[in-house]
């Protein structure tokens, strides 16, 4: 791919569906250098600011990161990219600044939804050897399986940025995402009628959401091509079918071999299509120390 002022670019190494985006650390201190003028409770206070910082980060690259970013997320031959510092520098690039540069990530291309788990415009959690949740999300020795956010709540999600801040003491827990169009079994699920059946969809108390949605498995995007939202842990199957609908479509998206599988460094996100790759994470080693503090922003594309 054509790299661009700052930015080195490249099919990621394990899947021409992922792309590579690395930040040449010269010019991810100049962003850092302008996003410093303000703090991190301010952005996060006046939603106007989250929009000129990201014309400050859009203006280092020469306004061309907006449509490079568009386009891969858009375009269903690919659909996700990652993108990080060349090297990170953790007493450089600490935890406030990679959230402003999550934001400006974000808002090139829409707007994050609210996120009733964190209460502001995006969600940092820990993931620590023990938990004691009521989801897998937190949960290090357990794989999170293949799925799409967004499944229970009555905002539309077009887009997940998911981005790691810190880690320590790890082994294991690589990143995966299944491309919708590489699952060797998506005709057979789409085209089953209860993959077009309506849903109950609930959360655990820890996501903060107190109503319930409907909604099928599977519906089609402008082109007539499956779409998906999914996650195994918070359908609620009303027949003995859609218990066993539900059952085999896990089983199949977990034995597809088609998983692209990679470590996500820290100071690195995932910034990928909600629609048409699914994403999860493999287990990690127990270790007693096992830290990591990740980031979430997800929402809607400018219309």
């Amino acid at each position: 791919m054509n790299n661009i002022t700052g930015l080195n670019i490249k099919n990621h190494i394990s899947s021409d569906r992922l792309v590579d985006i690395k930040i040449q650390n010269s010019y991810l201190d100049k962003v850092k250098e302008q996003f410093d003028q303000y703090e991190l409770i301010d952005i996060e206070y006046k939603p106007f600011l989250r929009f000129h910082i990201t014309d400050i980060f859009n203006k280092v690259f020469d306004e061309k990161i907006q449509n490079i970013i568009k386009k891969i997320l858009t375009d269903r031959k690919q659909g996700a990219f990652v993108i990080g510092p060349e090297k990170m520098d953790d007493t450089k690039y600490d935890t406030d600044f990679l959230v402003k540069l999550s934001t400006a990530l974000t808002h090139l291309v829409g707007v994050p939804n609210f996120d009733s788990m964190y209460g502001k415009y995006y969600a940092r959690f820990e993931v620590k050897n023990t938990d004691d949740s009521d989801s897998y999300l937190r949960k290090a020795a357990k794989k999170l399986d293949l799925h799409t956010d967004g499944t229970y709540v009555k905002e539309k999600t077009d887009w997940l940025l998911m981005m790691k801040m810190k880690e320590e003491n790890s082994e294991g827990g690589e990143s995966t995402l299944l491309h919708l169009d590489d699952w060797e079994d998506c005709d057979k699920f789409f085209s089953d009628p209860l993959g077009q059946e309506n849903f109950i969809w609930g959360s655990p108390k820890s996501k903060n959401v107190e109503y319930k949605v409907e909604h099928p498995i599977f519906s089609t995007d402008k082109n007539g091509k499956p779409i998906i939202s999914y996650i195994d842990q918070f359908p609620e199957p009303q027949s003995l079918k859609q218990g066993l609908y539900l059952n085999n479509l896990s089983e199949s998206l977990e034995g597809s071999k088609k998983h692209i599988a990679f470590k996500l460094p820290p100071g690195y996100s995932i910034f990928s299509n909600n629609y048409f790759m699914l994403h999860g994470r493999k287990a990690f080693k127990p270790h007693p120390k096992l830290y990591r503090e990740l980031l979430r922003q997800r929402g809607v594309f400018y219309r």
